[in-house]
């Protein structure tokens, strides 16, 4: 029996998927826990409808992110911070900092948890980090901490 998925279901698919499933466990566990429902020819209408709707939305995000990314790569984002002597941070730079940096300098906004340093930022110096900014496609840019 063909059903489209309400919500997600372990070992069977994702919520919106169109699965087809035994017609026992679809009216005995799927259908009374209103985690599916029937696909009768009407909804697999729609769902293809909806599905490629999805397709174009998700392909919108991915071209938007791709010119994001060209815009971003090997850029330079400016960080100034209080250190001491011999270039050492009073503190760290965390990833909120540089994002902020992003926001001011580029005038791009972008998720601080998409952000990804490879060590923790404790003197000043020259960085590469990677921006996440869809699935599979990263911008790699440098950070240069400096003291005030």
């Amino acid at each position: 029996m063909k059903v489209i998925l309400k919500e997600d279901v372990s070992k069977l698919g994702m919520a919106g998927d169109l699965v087809d499933t035994s017609d026992g466990y679809a009216r005995n566990y799927l259908f009374p826990r209103s985690l599916a429902e029937e696909a009768t020819p009407r909804k697999i209408r729609e769902w293809k409808a909806r599905e490629e709707s999805r397709k174009k939305r998700e392909q919108k995000e991915r071209d938007e992110a791709a010119a994001t990314a060209k815009k971003l790569s090997g850029k330079l984002v400016r960080v100034k911070v209080s250190a001491g002597e011999k270039g050492k941070l009073f503190g760290s730079v965390t990833g909120a900092n540089v994002v902020e940096s992003i926001a001011s300098q580029l005038g791009i906004t972008v998720d601080k948890r998409d952000l990804r340093l490879a060590e923790t930022v404790k003197q000043t110096g020259s960085y590469p980090f990677f921006i996440r900014l869809h699935t599979g496609i990263e911008a790699e840019m440098t950070l240069i901490v400096e003291a005030e």
